[in-house]
């Protein structure tokens, strides 16, 4: 039954795929010319790189600060 149901699942994406596949090329484009899927991966500056990181050790203090205020004000509520 498995089998069958996993089988009728794998048609129905490769059916919507083949039905999708042409919808997905530009329109008046000459033959061969398509839009990309996908964009590909971009290399980040520098600062851009460092902004990111200091955002997440923003939050992750945040974070840690919030779990320390919750603990010590459990430990006072004991």
């Amino acid at each position: 039954m498995r089998k069958l149901t996993f089988a009728v699942a794998v048609l129905a994406s490769l059916g919507a795929a083949a039905i999708t596949a042409p919808a997905s090329a530009a329109p008046g484009a000459p033959m061969g010319v398509t839009a990309p899927d996908a964009i590909e991966h971009v290399q980040m500056h520098r600062m851009e790189r460092r902004m990111m990181h200091r955002r997440m050790e923003r939050r992750m203090m945040r974070r840690h600060m919030e779990h320390r205020m919750m603990r010590r004000h459990m430990m006072r509520r004991m």
